[in-house]
């Protein structure tokens, strides 16, 4: 039987477009129950894509979406969020950690506001989401946290050009690491996801201009979190996923597919060695047979 992940709820921030709205519509083919999480209900022409026009992709690909506008950095709309998802659904499978805010800004020209952004969504929404949807995950028979974030790897060249930014995913990573063994008598499997290349993202467009016709599209991110989340959680946790790596491991060897421009080479993303081609993780179970696409 291929693994899947009908039946299973998922709660994703930054669930309205890009990686998050892959993830969860990659899940909604299998048949899962998705609470959309972000802060976006009304149109934006620098960003398309809502809560609502998410839900409804979901829900033509099988699944069912709870749409919810929540800031990742209110707790008291987490919670909320959280109560509404058990409520409708009546709990939760797994967390992805998804929500992220970016500048590759040196410091002199980081303002304040925008250094607390990325440490409020990054970090604090990654703890805070963690927290309050833990006492869920503990009742599940397979609970998961992805968190979207990099391999740690201190080489100052990752931080020289952006330190604000780069400490941010790192302490998303560092959060990943210390759960995966905290929460590992509770059964959760805690797991970190980045991707090998540049993903073609509303982020990418902001933070690197020019660079989107060498992406991969988000789909290759949402096949290997979908890898990782159908693993036994207590067999599968405390990595460093590279979405690559994964599917190279699940027996996957053309990524033309993945392309955005037909091809046309993607380049390496942050935090990623040209080199990485084999699998990046402090421990990694065993590959299915194949991995949807």
């Amino acid at each position: 039987m291929s693994p899947t992940l009908r039946g299973k709820t998922l709660f994703i921030t930054g669930a309205s477009r890009g990686i998050g709205k892959a993830i969860a519509i990659r899940a909604a083919r299998d048949g899962a129950n998705v609470a959309v999480v972000a802060k976006t209900a009304a149109p934006d022409p620098r960003l398309p894509g809502t809560i609502y026009s998410a839900a409804e992709e979901i829900e033509a690909a099988g699944g069912r979406a709870l749409p919810l506008v929540v800031d990742v950095r209110e707790e008291s709309q987490v919670q909320a969020a959280v109560e509404r998802c058990v409520e409708h659904f009546g709990g939760i499978d797994i967390l992805i950690n998804n929500a992220s805010a970016i500048a590759l800004t040196r410091t002199p020209e980081t303002s304040m506001k925008r250094y607390d952004l990325m440490m409020d969504i990054n970090v604090r929404g990654t703890f805070l989401c963690s927290r309050l949807c833990h006492p869920h995950l503990s009742r599940s028979s397979n609970p998961h946290i992805l968190t979207l974030s990099p391999p740690l790897d201190l080489q100052r060249k990752w931080f020289a050009p952006h330190a604000a930014y780069t400490t941010s995913k790192f302490a998303m990573s560092l959060l990943a690491h210390g759960m995966a063994a905290e929460l590992a008598v509770d059964g959760i499997a805690v797991n970190a996801l980045w991707p090998r290349t540049l993903i073609a993202t509303a982020a990418l467009n902001v933070a690197n201009e020019g660079g989107r016709e060498r992406a991969r599209k988000p789909q290759i991110m949402a096949d290997a979190a979908h890898w990782i989340l159908t693993r036994d959680s207590r067999n599968c946790s405390g990595n460093f996923f590279i979405d690559e790596c994964v599917l190279r491991a699940a027996g996957v060897t053309d990524f033309a597919a993945y392309l955005l421009t037909p091809g046309v080479e993607p380049l390496i993303d942050l935090f990623v060695e040209e080199a990485a081609a084999g699998p990046n993780t402090t421990r990694q179970g065993s590959a299915p047979a194949a991995v949807g696409s």
